[in-house]
């Protein structure tokens, strides 16, 4: 399959700065600790220089990228967070060189649209459903260079522990460490996946599945990341939680359509 040979030149674009008085340590809100942008630091500028690697099979067919949407079956409301997912999109529009669409593209496992996208976002707060040809088409689809981001909605985490332990039997879930790339390719997260909500008052966590060194699947587990990017009237969050969330969303995002094997 012939590779796609799309340089990623990210830029930084000036944020406005209500982190300076954050009211969170620094580390949560996807900055350095001095202060710096994250784009100065070599790693950031050495940034994979290609679209997607020799080993995908996506037919991205246009220079214009977008996000799936999940759409599962059931029961659980995967078109939970309408606002969610144009707003991460226009947060990749203006703080990177990326061309990107103004609308999430709805998918399903089945159809031949899974493979126009790189990156697909799942949510919901309920159960989740995966048939056994679903399960066959998103290892598949895994295997040839997707990348899955689960959020949690409060409520999906025993339904899509069960159906992705479906999906990869000989590669379970394990946590993501704190020296991925995926928490400093744009922005620094080196106390790693910002808590948004509350869910049972635990700490954020992250669950992973890894095929070779290249993250496949990232399961974002009591924080609902996604809420953090909607629009900020919806859950009246703070101005520093909203951004930390988008800061996040733009480097997974950039990890999905850089990583390599």
């Amino acid at each position: 399959m012939r590779a796609l040979a799309v340089v990623l030149w990210i830029l930084w674009l000036p944020v406005a700065d209500p982190l300076r008085e954050c009211g969170m340590r620094n580390a949560e809100c996807g900055v350095a600790k001095d202060g710096s942008t994250p784009l100065a630091r070599p790693s950031a500028r050495r940034l994979a220089d290609t679209f997607r690697t020799p080993h995908s099979a996506l037919r991205i067919r246009s220079s214009t990228l977008t996000i799936g949407r999940l759409h599962y079956d059931g029961g659980g409301d995967w078109y939970a967070g309408p606002s969610a997912l144009p707003n991460l999109l226009a947060a990749l529009r203006q703080r990177t060189a990326l061309a990107v669409a103004e609308r999430e593209r709805v998918v399903t496992l089945t159809g031949p649209e899974l493979w126009d996208v790189p990156y697909v976002f799942m949510t919901g707060h309920g159960n989740v459903r995966f048939s056994d040809e679903e399960v066959t088409r998103l290892r598949r689809w895994l295997e040839q260079g997707g990348f899955l981001h689960a959020d949690d909605d409060y409520g999906m985490d025993k339904s899509f522990r069960r159906e992705i332990a479906r999906v990869f039997p000989d590669h379970p879930l394990v946590e993501v460490p704190l020296s991925h790339p995926i928490y400093h390719l744009v922005y620094d997260f080196p106390r790693g996946l910002p808590k948004i909500h509350e869910h049972d008052g635990l700490p954020a966590q992250v669950f992973g599945i890894f095929l070779g060194t290249r993250l496949v699947v990232y399961y974002s587990y009591q924080t609902d990341l996604g809420d953090g990017w909607e629009d900020p009237d919806v859950h009246h969050d703070p101005p520093e939680l909203h951004e930390a969330a988008l800061r996040m969303g733009v480097n997974l995002f950039t990890y999905a359509v850089s990583a390599t094997r």
